[in-house]
């Protein structure tokens, strides 16, 4: 049984076949807010099952499932009626599964593995643009193609976040751009004169704004080290 929804509350069911990445995934989801994590399912039909008992705003959808290829259950999920949205979460990286999640209409496609840092802004850019979607009055065409421009689509690289300044900007990507190989946070910070929280930051809005690149360095111990390099 689940809690009932709060107020502009955004359901999500999980999907994905390893039962301890399914609960890292819930747990990732559910500190974001208004999202609320209804279910999970490890298998592509148990998936459909779940939407139409549970019938989520969202659906993070693993591709490699034992029983059907993840963008398989899109379509099935669309012909019973269902209007979800869909967000892919796969470590598959073949062009051809990421063409085929754009033509599913997919919201966005998340490579994995990945951590909390950038699950996060994705999940915050959906529900901003969800909320603007619904909220949209379509009196013209200038509706229309005022919707269609920012459907789901990131922010203009130029745009700064508040609390972030260009000129800080400016020597983030300048110390990306001369590193030879990866940087971390505590490295940018030392590069640049700024502290590592304040690195970090402006180093996630390079990665949101597909600028930079994330890779993941696993130690002996403790929370991978995220390194960032400039996207040329």
């Amino acid at each position: 049984m689940t809690d009932p929804a709060g107020p502009g509350s955004i359901d999500v069911l999980v999907v994905d076949d390893d039962f301890m990445v399914a609960r890292v995934h819930r747990t990732f989801v559910d500190r974001v807010e208004p999202f609320r994590v209804v279910g999970t399912a490890n298998t592509g039909e148990r998936a459909i099952e779940a939407v139409d008992e549970l019938r989520p705003d969202l659906v993070l959808l693993d591709l490699y499932l034992p029983d059907l290829f993840g963008l398989d259950v899109i379509p099935r999920l669309r012909s019973g009626g269902h209007d979800c949205d869909v967000m892919v979460i796969s470590a598959a990286r073949e062009a051809d599964a990421v063409r085929r999640a754009v033509r599913h209409g997919v919201v966005d496609y998340l490579l994995k593995p990945f951590d909390f840092e950038d699950l996060k802004p994705r999940l915050e850019r959906y529900a901003t643009q969800r909320g603007r979607l619904l909220s949209t009055v379509v009196r013209g065409q200038a509706d229309v193609d005022r919707v269609l421009a920012g459907a789901f689509s990131p922010a203009p690289g130029g745009i700064l976040p508040k609390g972030l300044s260009v000129e800080t900007a400016g020597l983030i990507e300048r110390a990306l751009r001369d590193a030879e190989g990866t940087l971390s946070a505590a490295e940018c910070a030392a590069a640049t004169g700024i502290s590592r929280v304040s690195a970090r930051r402006y180093l996630e809005h390079f990665h949101v704004t597909g600028d930079a690149d994330v890779s993941l360095r696993y130690g002996t111990a403790g929370r991978p080290e995220r390194r960032y390099t400039w996207r040329a």
